[in-house]
């Protein structure tokens, strides 16, 4: 298992200029923004692309004052999956689509406007939460030209909305709209068209606000615990929670003084 409290991993520079052609990467305070910038062809990941993203997420994970990360493509969609016409997509360690075998740290967001289908959607699941304005659509289309889900489509979705809607999904290829997909629980928010991102951006600022500790050893030992049983996940809970005491006492000596009382939020 994943210890959140280790830094022993190679770290970029987040002074340097991230410099590539169609992927942003631009952090506002707390939260970072990853683009996907080919609005001409729906956000469809080509070789350079998937680069792109595996470079973003990784500047990401070792920038320290990004603690949240949202991923969203220009124009008018997500992501249409890989560039077809391209085709020159290589299977690296990190996945296909550049990012979808990467397990950063830190929480991060889906903001969801337009086509988010195939690879997009995979994409999509790959983070922790989903934004889709109400617009949004959803799908597996790569199965109308058979092309397999190789970006943990068939693993995630599942785990997502269960196997039975996640077959449904797989193996029909249809189009999923944003309601479908909240009642389902494959989005979390449903926001105006032309909103996601900034839907994103305030869900993601919320998260930022709490003490990051246990917000990432929380979230680690939830994804160590999945697939194992009760009693495996628990251990796996337990070692994580280990990590955090420090932060639980500064936490419950705030509370003895008052803060928080009554139920008022906390900004920290």
């Amino acid at each position: 298992m994943t210890d959140p409290t280790d830094d022993s991993r190679d770290r970029t520079d987040p002074a340097v200029p991230f410099d590539h052609e169609t992927v942003r990467y631009e952090r506002d305070e707390g939260v970072a923004v990853v683009t996907v910038d080919r609005p001409e062809s729906r956000n469809a990941i080509d070789d350079r692309t998937a680069l792109g993203l595996r470079d973003a997420w990784r500047r990401f994970d070792t920038d320290d004052e990004a603690l949240l990360g949202v991923l969203t493509g220009a124009g008018d969609d997500f992501c249409a999956g890989a560039d077809l016409k391209q085709m020159d997509l290589e299977d690296r360690e990190e996945g296909w689509l550049g990012c979808s075998r990467m397990r950063v740290d830190k929480p991060t967001v889906a903001a969801v406007e337009g086509h988010a289908v195939a690879g997009g959607l995979e994409l999509a699941l790959w983070c922790d939460l989903r934004v889709a304005a109400a617009d949004a659509t959803f799908g597996c289309f790569e199965r109308r030209f058979g092309v397999p889900l190789v970006d943990g489509g068939t693993q995630r979705l599942p785990r997502l909305v269960g196997r039975g809607r996640a077959l449904d999904m797989i193996l029909t290829g249809r189009a999923v709209d944003a309601a479908e997909a909240h009642d389902w629980g494959l989005v979390d928010r449903v926001v105006d068209s032309g909103t996601a991102l900034d839907a994103a951006r305030e869900l993601a600022a919320g998260i930022a606000a709490h003490p990051q500790t246990t917000v990432k050893s929380d979230r680690a030992a939830l994804y160590d615990g999945l697939g194992e049983s009760l009693e495996t996940g628990l251990k796996v809970e337990a070692w994580h929670g280990t990590k955090a005491l420090a932060t639980a006492d500064e936490g419950a000596t705030r509370f003895a003084e008052g803060e928080g009382r009554g139920g008022e939020s906390v900004d920290r």
